[in-house]
């Protein structure tokens, strides 16, 4: 028996992840932050259908955390797998723990571990994923559906 690639074992395991999250999104009980708008793009083409907040969208992090926290949502922090984002997802824990919003961190930990270190900004998840599905022969839409 072949042994798979790491990206053969990465893919079933993102999917798993990533239907999850997309579920969590359309039944409006969470709302997604990202960095800025291309993240954003990004999960919208994905079909992550739920709010998605913006980091970057100008503004300090406390108003930001403050504005989420009205929201009355859990906030699931989905900043890039690099080492800035990896210090924003603290702040954004310790602003967002504050203001006593529900925080979810696993989804960004989750997929981390699923991209095996290759893919590190989140603009660059529909791009992986869509590689990624070919290479395995499908596509897309026949994993998550047709997101349009």
């Amino acid at each position: 028996m072949a042994e798979l690639t790491p990206r053969e074992t990465a893919w079933p395991e993102f999917v798993r992840v990533f239907a999850r999250l997309r579920e969590e999104s359309a039944s409006g009980v969470v709302v997604v932050l990202v960095e800025g708008e291309r993240d954003r793009r990004s999960l919208r083409r994905l079909g992550v259908a739920g709010p998605i907040a913006l980091v970057h969208g100008g503004g300090t992090l406390s108003a930001l955390a403050a504005k989420l926290a009205r929201g009355g949502k859990t906030v699931v922090v989905l900043t890039d797998w690099d080492t800035e984002g990896g210090h924003l997802a603290r702040r954004l824990r310790d602003f967002l723990t504050a203001d006593a919003v529900g925080l979810n961190l696993e989804y960004r930990r989750k997929l981390a571990k699923a991209l095996r270190g290759e893919v590190v900004h989140v603009e660059g998840l529909h791009g992986w994923a869509r590689r990624t599905a070919e290479a395995a022969g499908g596509t897309l839409e026949s994993e998550f559906g047709d997101p349009a």
